[in-house]
């Protein structure tokens, strides 16, 4: 997101879109979220901003999730990734374990930053390639504090990026194909170029050393989605 040179908001709002069916919230407060799943490593850095004022936002909860290489979300490791869902809203679908990997949250720094250490996604059938983000806006770093969701959105990857990954051992052989980012309704209808990460290879000699991904994302701190409510952390806890 980049800063306008003049005039308010100083950054832009980022797009909000849909939780989908397969959100939960397990309260993982962690780095770390791969839980050894397979797949090329993939380290992300968010930085939360108030886009009225720039200023980094602190002490935000930022909760990410995504599926493993193979399309398989944690709490539904036996639906078929490869068989399109008919429904994105939350639970929708009903949870067919307890597993948590490819799930977590961190408090923003000072600087407003977050950093998780992950796996590259792969996708299930009718999506592209992305990740699912929720902010809340806390009184603290603590769970019990009040708190309220101030955005809700999706992360996507450049095709080129995308499509190194997907001819990778770990994610290639499905019967479905991943859709394009402009093949995607929720990236071309509520996200685009907006919620697209800059991505870098770790490594020089190979994109199997993995990737890093990075994105400033503008909320405004008052705002109450209307994607996830308070309840919904309450309710779809493990």
């Amino acid at each position: 997101m980049d800063a306008y040179t003049s005039a308010s908001p100083v950054y832009l709002l980022s797009p909000e879109q849909i939780a989908g069916p397969y959100f939960r919230n397990p309260k993982l407060i962690r780095r770390n979220i791969s839980e050894g799943a397979d797949g090329i490593p993939l380290v992300l850095r968010l930085k939360i901003v108030d886009a009225m004022t720039a200023q980094p936002v602190t002490d935000a909860l930022v909760d990410i999730w995504h599926c493993n290489a193979r399309g398989f979300y944690s709490g539904w490791s036996k639906i078929n990734p490869d068989l399109e869902a008919d429904v994105g809203d939350i639970g929708a679908i009903p949870r067919t374990d307890d597993d948590t990997y490819l799930r977590g949250g961190q408090f923003t720094d000072k600087s407003g930053n977050v950093r998780f250490t992950s796996i590259f996604p792969g996708f299930y059938a009718g999506r592209a390639l992305h990740i699912h983000v929720a902010v809340r806006i806390t009184s603290g770093n603590n769970y019990l504090e009040e708190r309220h969701v101030a955005w809700v959105g999706q992360l996507y990857f450049p095709e080129v990026a995308s499509r190194s990954v997907l001819g990778s051992r770990q994610y290639s052989g499905r019967a479905a194909t991943a859709l394009t980012n402009d093949q995607d309704y929720f990236y071309t209808t509520m996200g685009g170029e907006d919620s697209t990460l800059k991505i870098h290879t770790l490594g020089r000699d190979s994109n199997e050393d993995g990737f890093f991904g990075q994105m400033t994302i503008g909320i405004d701190t008052f705002a109450v989605s209307t994607q996830i409510r308070p309840e919904d952390f309450d309710k779809y806890t493990v």
